[in-house]
């Protein structure tokens, strides 16, 4: 050799200077959404607006309730929460479910997703059930359907069979007050 240092060619220099070009792209993108003001925790649903999934849900077998059928949610506002007794934030919102079953002014029905009847008995029975129609999803299909991502999700079911509303995670007495109520009222503001 001669003593010659080779210099890199173009296309080496890119492919030295491509990860850093994606880092960049990449911190830029994360950076736009951190400034811009949206909830990122917030995992919109494409079922909001559409009707609620046709349900026939069997009752939970023990809880002397009906089961989940969706063409009782005509006419009127229902909350559907998803829940189970082996979800331990199902646990913790489950004080604030037996509060918003106070207000008489819409339904409450609960999909018991992926468990055991016995479980989801014990689960109520030591919580308290603030529930008035309780399906069993033991395989998790209509959970599917209703594009559930994991337990603990809520819907709003407005007067007109469609979801208004998701939830998903644990309702906090702060989600329930600030998000949730003011959900509920505008369904039952709105025609049915």
């Amino acid at each position: 050799m001669s003593g010659e240092t080779e210099t890199p060619t173009r296309g080496r220099r890119l492919f030295v200077l491509l990860p850093l070009l994606v880092f960049l792209g990449l911190a830029g993108l994360f950076l736009w959404q951190l400034l811009s003001g949206r909830d990122v925790s917030e995992v919109p649903s494409a079922l909001i607006g559409l009707p609620a999934p046709q349900t026939n849900l069997p009752a939970l077998e023990g809880s002397n309730l009906p089961g989940l059928d969706s063409r009782a949610f005509a006419g009127k506002v229902t909350l559907v929460n998803v829940f189970a007794s082996w979800c331990a934030p199902c646990r913790e919102e489950h004080p604030v479910l037996l509060a918003l079953s106070q207000d008489k002014r819409f339904t409450m029905a609960a999909l018991n997703y992926k468990d055991r009847p016995e479980n989801a008995r014990r689960f109520l029975g030591d919580l308290g059930n603030p529930f008035q129609a309780i399906g069993v999803d033991e395989a998790g299909r209509t959970a599917i359907d209703w594009g559930v991502y994991g337990v603990p999700e809520t819907f709003v079911i407005g007067k007109d069979g469609r979801i208004a509303y998701k939830h998903v995670g644990p309702l906090t007495a702060e989600a329930a007050r600030d998000l949730l109520l003011p959900q509920i009222d505008k369904a039952l503001a709105a025609p049915g």
